[in-house]
């Protein structure tokens, strides 16, 4: 395929505003489940996930966790101004980042920026029995994006306390409602671990223990990627071809345990999600790389380049790869990055089966599901809106089999 002439309005359709769901269903397993099998659709509750699969599979999970991302200032003019924190830049390692005790730095969106002309913010913050101002400092600038320093003198006080009690959930802007308490919790999935989005991997909202206890007692395996999801997840494609947007990058670490398993389950793979299919198909690229450089130390994957990549290996090959170089390195853990933008015409590796929402039109989630299942995907998207079926972060789910 010649990527220079994949338009983006080819994957299109229209999303009544009333089938976009505000908030989530009161049980999460309760949500409508399509279920795509090799070309034939049908309907199903989530509940009844497990009955789909057989034993022996493995499900790959991003244990990611949202932050509470938005922090609201007010000027003494009175006027709001909203900072939504997106990603650390001093420490630039998010642990680090959430242990800070004096100062930070993050690249963040500034709502309302036009009333924030020079002076810092200020923020007053109580917490328990301690209490501080924290300042807002803007500096650099760029298009669309701040870089704001963050700075109190309460060393009893971490940056992570400050966002945890302060900040509010950064749900997606096309819910069009503020915030509420119970966002905190159901815009989480319940097997979240490593603090770093900014949106929720949304596929693993509707998962349960009960679900996840079912799995288990079936002998399937479960496996975790952490890969931090930022708010370029929802940034539209703009322009008419699809060569010309670009993709957002995404942080994402792997431990040596899951590439044992992937190796073992290969052929079995289940992805929840898609920022958990960006990060399989990013390490067979890796592994393909370290195939032609053993000692590799960018660990980064450029938008187009897995489509510019001549040479192939088995995925099995490229994630001994992987293992091989964490064995001769003494890792337990892989830390990466990808920009990878997966379009029809995308050949997968290490995803055979998919569990995801149903997503925006002219996304680049979209384009990615109508990589993995072909022209289907307006089948699939057909059904759902006929069937009555709940669209976007908080609404139903679809299981995709090749």
């Amino acid at each position: 395929m010649n990527f220079n002439e994949l338009q983006i309005k080819d994957y299109n359709y229209e999303l009544p505003e009333n089938r976009i769901a505000k908030y989530p269903l009161p049980e999460r397993d309760s949500s409508k489940l399509l279920v795509y099998e090799k070309g034939k659709i049908s309907n199903s509750s989530f509940s009844k996930l497990t009955n789909l699969f057989s034993s022996n599979e493995l499900f790959v999970f991003n244990n990611t966790k949202v932050i509470q991302a938005r922090l609201n200032f007010k000027k003494i003019t009175g006027a709001n101004i909203e900072i939504f924190c997106l990603e650390p830049v001093e420490p630039t390692d998010y642990n680090l980042m959430f242990q800070s005790v004096k100062s930070c730095k993050w690249k963040c969106i500034v709502g309302n920026l036009k009333k924030w002309k020079t002076g810092n913010l200020n923020l007053n913050v109580k917490l328990d029995n301690s209490e501080t101002v924290v300042k807002a400092k803007k500096e650099e600038s760029f298009f669309d994006s701040h870089i704001i320093e963050f700075s109190w003198d309460n060393p009893g006080i971490s940056f992570g306390n400050i966002l945890e009690q302060t900040g509010q959930t950064p749900i997606p802007p096309y819910l069009k409602r503020k915030s509420e308490e119970d966002d905190k919790k159901r815009y989480q999935t319940v097997y979240s671990k490593h603090k770093g989005s900014v949106a929720a991997p949304t596929a693993g909202l509707h998962f349960t223990e009960n679900v996840l206890k079912s799995l288990s007692k079936k002998g399937i395996d479960t496996g975790f990627i952490t890969l931090h999801v930022g708010a370029g997840t929802f940034k539209p494609v703009k322009s008419d071809f699809v060569s010309e947007h670009e993709m957002h990058t995404e942080h994402f670490s792997v431990t040596k345990d899951l590439i044992e398993k992937l190796i073992l389950k290969a052929g079995k793979i289940t992805a929840v999600g898609t920022t958990t299919v960006r990060t399989l198909e990013s390490l067979y690229y890796l592994g393909l790389r370290l195939e032609q450089n053993p000692d590799l130390s960018n660990f980064h994957i450029k938008q187009w380049e897995v489509y510019d990549m001549k040479q192939s290996i088995s995925s099995e090959r490229a994630l001994k790869n992987i293992l091989t170089y964490m064995l001769k390195k003494g890792i337990s853990k892989i830390d990466a990055s990808t920009q990878i933008i997966i379009v029809p015409g995308f050949k997968f590796r290490l995803t055979d089966k998919l569990i995801t929402n149903f997503h925006q039109p002219k996304s680049t989630l979209l384009l990615l599901i109508a990589a993995f299942i072909g022209k289907d995907w307006k089948k699939v998207y057909d059904f759902a809106l006929n069937n009555n079926f709940r669209f976007l972060s908080y609404g139903d789910s679809s299981v995709l089999i090749k």
